[in-house]
């Protein structure tokens, strides 16, 4: 089963994001991902944890961190 991983990481510039593509791409069994340079969030799906993702990302270099659902609801 697939798994999705949400994460905000820094996207600054285009050679950023051409690094990051890199290092999602060498991950085997990756059915689809996604960067939104608008908010600054990756989305990788298929056979990955959050932490081996954001391991990836921090030896290029690039903080990651879990994707906090913002429920848009104050109560």
């Amino acid at each position: 089963m697939a798994n999705v991983v949400e994460l905000k990481v820094g996207l600054h510039c285009e050679e950023c994001i051409k690094k990051i593509l890199k290092t999602i791409k060498k991950f085997e069994d990756i059915e689809a991902y996604d960067i939104d340079t608008k908010l600054n969030k990756v989305t990788v799906i298929g056979n990955v944890t959050n932490e081996e993702v954001i391991k990836a990302l921090q030896k290029i270099r690039k903080q990651a961190s879990p994707w906090e659902q913002e429920s848009g609801m104050s109560t």
